[in-house]
């Protein structure tokens, strides 16, 4: 059904109310982009549902005009996932920003997707518990599962599709599903927290979610170690794994982000290959665990190892981890940031990381190595200027050819960030005939193709 933009506004204010409809300009721009590289795109129309019921009544509007709509949380993702290239109807859940139910028995939490990791994590600390899923920025818990982030702590509490236990989504013709429950485990009909968890918007939007959340620690050590060669950085956490450490984080940051960390954080790191880690546990256990990992990473030539226990210098010490990408961004200023994003199996993390310096270097372009290495991902943070053609196809060749080296050893083409439409051209080849499966699935749940249209899978 044709219809001008004035008539589907009409439409939406007749079951939402007209402020939370708007064609502003200024509105309309904000939503437009996310924090890639991707070029902006602007939705014709910005809602702000406040209820399931407004969701459920935006998706029947669209599908009586056929007019696509585009789920947003902050607008902090990587691959473009966000920015609505076939214009109309951009769903923004700000004001669906409620913590619901703590369950503190049942270690579980259900919130609204507007929610935040530190806005959770606020709430979750006067029961004792946390949140893990940690990736660099304070994103939505519904813009996380969409893409399913992990982050810094998935080395030993797993990536958000390990916390859903269940999911309240309406679908493209406006109805609404539970996908779990909350039980701890089912054998009961198909894994729909595994299918809608990931899918990036374009099976439906998320309106509710119930989480898996976690005891506070008793204890918590940080600790620094510096190497002087990528190589020993690399291998020194493949030993420490093999080792069975429980570690809950471990960071990679080379030498040139050190630098860069410096400079934008006021530290005075050593600029050397590090590796940030994190332990949790009990008093006794913990000591046990960091002298078997100082053994390890002496083993690899580790030059040197800073311990942070009080509170406040752990924080320091991650706070210039996660500033890493703005620490870039700042230094490099008039240049865009392109961020990588490859896992590989853990044999092949230390020759993946080697060969990405090499690319970097060979390529001349300003940038870092950093990742979750404890589960084989690694990015690299590339500084670009948008209007240097040349620096822009360098920058896209140097991300084909670390991606193809992840494919080629069995690992994938994101780890965390997501597909979107940076990542959309690998999804034929990683996935093979299985790709043609997520195709009949996404015509099956949204025929006319209106939801989030162009992102992972490309419909004709």
């Amino acid at each position: 059904m044709t219809a001008t933009i004035e008539q589907i506004v009409q439409s939406l204010q007749n079951v939402l109310t007209v402020s939370q409809v708007t064609v502003n300009q200024t509105v309309r721009e904000l939503h437009g982009r996310d924090e890639s590289y991707h070029t902006p795109s602007l939705p014709d129309i910005v809602v702000f549902p406040e209820t399931t019921q407004d969701v459920s009544e935006v998706m029947k509007i669209a599908q009586q005009y056929e007019i696509p709509v585009v789920p947003f949380g902050l607008g902090s993702s990587l691959e473009g996932h966000v920015i609505p290239y076939n214009h109309g109807i951009t769903i923004d859940f700000s004001l669906m920003n409620k913590v619901l139910e703590i369950k503190e028995d049942d270690l579980l939490v259900t919130v609204q997707p507007g929610v935040t990791r530190s806005q959770l994590n606020q709430e979750l600390k006067k029961y004792g518990l946390f949140f893990t899923v940690d990736p660099g920025a304070d994103a939505t818990l519904g813009g996380m599962a969409a893409t399913n982030a992990s982050g810094t702590t998935s080395v030993k509490y797993g990536v958000m599709r390990d916390q859903v236990r269940n999911l309240e989504v309406v679908l493209a013709d406006g109805s609404v599903i539970q996908t779990g429950s909350l039980a701890a485990k089912s054998s009961s009909g198909y894994h729909l927290n595994g299918l809608f968890v990931g899918s990036e918007g374009t099976l439906g939007c998320f309106t509710e979610l119930t989480l898996r959340v976690y005891g506070i620690p008793e204890h918590v050590v940080a600790a620094r170690a510096s190497f002087s060669t990528m190589k020993d950085a690399v291998e020194a956490v493949v030993s420490i794994l093999q080792a069975g450490i429980p570690i809950a984080r471990v960071e990679l940051v080379d030498e040139a982000s050190m630098k860069q960390a410096n400079i934008h954080s006021e530290t005075d790191y050593e600029e050397v290959p590090t590796l940030f880690m994190e332990f949790h546990g009990n008093e006794a256990g913990l000591k046990q665990d960091i002298e078997f990992m100082r053994d390890i990473v002496e083993d690899h030539n580790c030059s040197r190892i800073d311990f942070e226990k009080d509170n406040a210098a752990r924080n320091k010490l991650w706070e210039a981890r996660h500033a890493l990408a703005y620490a870039y961004i700042h230094g490099y200023p008039g240049k865009k940031m392109m961020v990588t994003d490859v896992c590989v199996p853990i044999s092949e993390l230390a020759n993946a990381v080697l060969f990405a310096r090499e690319q970097l270097n060979e390529a001349g372009l300003p940038g870092g190595l950093v990742g979750h290495v404890g589960d084989g991902n690694f990015h690299a943070l590339v500084m670009i200027d948008m209007e240097n053609a040349e620096e822009v196809a360098t920058a896209d060749q140097f991300n084909e050819k670390i991606v193809m080296y992840a494919l080629e050893r069995g690992g994938t083409c994101t780890g965390e960030h997501g597909v979107g439409v940076g990542k959309q051209k690998y999804q034929a080849m990683e996935h093979g005939e299985a790709f043609h499966v997520m195709e009949k699935i996404k015509t099956a749940l949204d025929p006319n193709n209106l939801l989030n249209p162009g992102k992972i899978v490309n419909m004709k």
